[in-house]
């Protein structure tokens, strides 16, 4: 329906020594996005914010501040600020379960160990809200969790990442265009 605003948070760390980790895919989705649509990210309270139109709604493109395991502030204040209701919530952030170049859009779900999503829920109060996890694979050995997702990604990765985020902004339209079952179907496949 046109008018309606939406939140889309991408989840990643800010500063330059974590730009191109596993960790900030959510971030990197978001700056491949409001680059091809020349949005410009504009620092406000809580992350970086920038506005995207698509046949009358508007969508507000969120990179929070607060470090990914503290996304749930800056969710929770954006989401009152706009205002958007939890339905019109997308979280996009990396997944260790899933391999990489593998998408996941799901209506609702557990945190699946992601700090970032099991912030968010906790602050706002719920899981109630779509997220679509980008994979990043599980190449490493046990206790060496958080080096890899803050590792950076391969050189052949990040040549892969323009049609990763190419296909993760398609499905986040049409998920405000024609709804979430319609999505789940296009986005929910391994890309690369």
């Amino acid at each position: 329906m046109a008018g309606e605003s939406y939140l889309i948070a991408g989840l990643g760390n800010i500063g330059p020594e974590y730009e191109l980790s596993r960790h900030n895919m959510g971030f990197m989705a978001l700056d491949a996005w409001a680059k091809a649509s020349g949005a410009i990210f504009y620092t406000r309270r809580y992350g970086d914010l920038a506005e995207i139109s698509l046949k009358g709604r508007t969508l507000y493109l969120l990179k929070p501040s607060t470090y990914m395991n503290l996304s749930g502030n800056a969710v929770r204040y954006w989401l009152g600020k706009i205002p958007v209701t939890e339905e019109r919530l997308m979280v996009v952030c990396d997944d260790i379960n899933l391999p990489f170049g593998t998408l996941r859009l799901r209506k609702s779900g557990s945190d699946g160990g992601h700090n970032g999503l099991k912030n968010i829920e906790e602050c706002i109060g719920t899981n109630a809200f779509a997220r679509l996890r980008m994979g990043v694979g599980h190449d490493f050995h046990e206790g060496e969790q958080i080096d890899y997702v803050l590792g950076r990604l391969s050189e052949e990765q990040l040549s892969q990442m323009p049609e990763l985020c190419a296909k993760v902004a398609s499905g986040i339209q049409e998920w405000v265009l024609t709804g979430i079952d319609r999505a789940m179907n296009s986005v929910n496949a391994k890309i690369v």
